[in-house]
């Protein structure tokens, strides 16, 4: 990171001396994590009800849900003065997390407020729906509220954000790291897309990373980039200064411009009206009641009986990927609008038997013989499972004759392609598709390439060129010239000016 000048850069020296010591001060909680997810019902009403007071008194200068720092040396948890910004003339200087202003963090300030002022305003709108719930449950957990603009920058608070590496939900968790800090993903359900357990599962990752780190600004690229190559980053270059590591090569720009993408979102999320965000349509913030069904529930027959859209019911409960609680559940604790759960008692708990969810489709095999696993693959099933336990008796590799009949998974009248199973026929991106080819081209070539020994002629990569281009201008096999320059290519695609060895 290149400084303005020597002052700027003694001030984040400064700054960085002054987190190192904030470790002791979130580990005064309550609750763990763990205990809060245990009381998660009784938590969350108390959360809720906290949540309807600050709307009461809410103060859109900044965004709901981050910190409200007016004395900071009396603030429950250790406080930062953003340095080198007073000619802003800002509304809040103070922060429970290290914010700086710098080159970088400028660059990202400028871009929200030009280019990037449409995504930055529909943030925010989304974030008043969420933010308040969040910021809490963080503070709840022993940390500090701004960490919500880590999950701003990680999804703009969209419960339904999925990345091309499959990192899922507001806090973009991958499927190993979520089922590591205790989310459920199954074919079912994702919990990853839930705001609140997904933001408890993170309170447990970011504690983790800033106990291994002590160090806020490494505990969030440790969140991008994961905790093992930050670790190798602070070995190969010596220094717990994230600053100094991102000066390097060894992160990629993604996680170089993470930490200063949230500093920026921070420092303008706290300073709404200094930056001309006077006008930002804040939704209303998330408010629900719940109820207790079964598993295997349908969920359509419960939104029909009390009178509610199934598309609020979705909206209350992204975790739920189908039209049913999950089967194999004892009971479920379902949210519906507030104000329903009188009418739900009324009418329906006392026969919630009757909504069982049973209306399956089925398919009727055709071929002289198939599997299970020949109809799971049809209707792009992955879970094997899935069809096992609608139809008990068979399993992946039974045989079954023609004309019997199998359950599956959708429900009667729907199209199989409706949004609800979006997930089983969505195709990834093309720059995905174009990478995993690139990937499984470079595999190929590690096992058949031969490789140029002790090469002296060298071509110059020309815009417009590719591999299999390169490879016929000179006369090589694709797969020799791939493996004679494997150092470059495994780490990325070819470009103008690159020198590949071809002879």
């Amino acid at each position: 990171m290149f400084m303005n000048n020597f002052k700027n850069l003694s001030i984040l020296m400064a700054s960085s001396l002054l987190f190192l010591g904030s470790c002791a001060s979130h580990k005064e909680v309550s609750q763990t994590p763990e205990e809060y997810e245990k009381n998660i019902s009784k938590n969350m009403q108390k959360a809720l009800e906290a949540q309807r007071q600050a709307v009461v008194h809410r103060n859109d200068s900044q965004i709901i849900g981050s910190s409200k720092i007016k004395e900071p040396n009396k603030h429950k948890t250790k406080t930062y003065f953003l340095y080198g910004a007073e000619h802003l003339k800002l509304e809040n200087y103070y922060f429970d997390i290290p914010v700086v202003y710098n080159a970088k963090v400028k660059r990202w300030i400028d871009y929200f407020l030009t280019r990037g002022r449409g995504f930055f305003q529909r943030y925010s709108g989304r974030a008043g729906r969420y933010a308040p719930l969040m910021g809490k449950i963080l503070e709840d957990n022993g940390l500090p509220r701004d960490l919500i603009f880590l999950a701003m920058a990680e999804s703009g608070f969209q419960n339904k954000a999925k990345s091309w590496a499959r990192a899922v939900g507001p806090w973009q968790f991958m499927p190993f790291t979520g089922k590591r800090f205790g989310l459920k993903i199954d074919w079912y359900i994702d919990e990853r897309r839930d705001p609140i357990k997904a933001t408890i599962a993170s309170s447990k990752y970011l504690r983790k990373l800033y106990e291994d780190f002590g160090s806020w600004e490494l505990a969030a690229a440790g969140y991008n980039a994961g905790e093992g190559k930050i670790g190798r980053a602070i070995r190969r270059y010596r220094t717990e200064n994230f600053w100094k590591i991102s000066k390097g090569r060894y992160l990629k720009p993604e996680t170089k411009n993470y930490v200063p993408k949230i500093m920026a979102l921070a420092i303008i999320g706290k300073n709404l009206k200094s930056f001309g965000f006077e006008d930002i349509d804040f939704s209303e913030p998330l408010d629900f009641e719940e109820i207790e069904l079964p598993g295997n529930t349908d969920l359509m027959k419960v939104a029909k009986a009390i009178e509610v859209d199934f598309e609020e019911i979705q909206r209350l409960n992204p975790e739920l990927l189908r039209w049913h609680t999950p089967p194999g559940v004892e009971k479920y604790r379902l949210r519906i609008p507030v104000g329903f759960q009188v009418a739900w008692s009324r009418c329906c708990e006392s026969e919630v038997g009757t909504f069982a969810a049973n209306e399956y489709m089925q398919y009727k095999v055709r071929g002289k013989s198939a599997r299970l696993s020949h109809v799971a693959r049809k209707y792009k099933i992955k879970k094997s499972y899935v069809l096992e336990k609608l139809n008990p008796g068979l399993t992946a590799n039974s045989r079954i004759k023609r004309g019997t009949l199998i359950t599956l998974p959708f429900r009667k009248g729907q199209n199989i392609k409706a949004n609800m199973y979006a997930d089983l026929y969505e195709r990834p991106r093309k720059r995905v598709r174009r990478y995993r080819a690139y990937r499984k081209r470079i595999n190929i070539a590690k096992r058949r390439g031969k490789r140029i020994t002790n090469p002296k002629v060298y071509y110059t990569v020309k815009k417009g060129d590719s591999l299999w281009t390169v490879a016929r201008k000179n006369g090589l096999q694709l797969n020799d010239l791939i493996a004679s320059n494997m150092k470059l290519l495994k780490r990325r695609m070819i470009r103008p000016g690159d020198r590949l060895a071809v002879r």
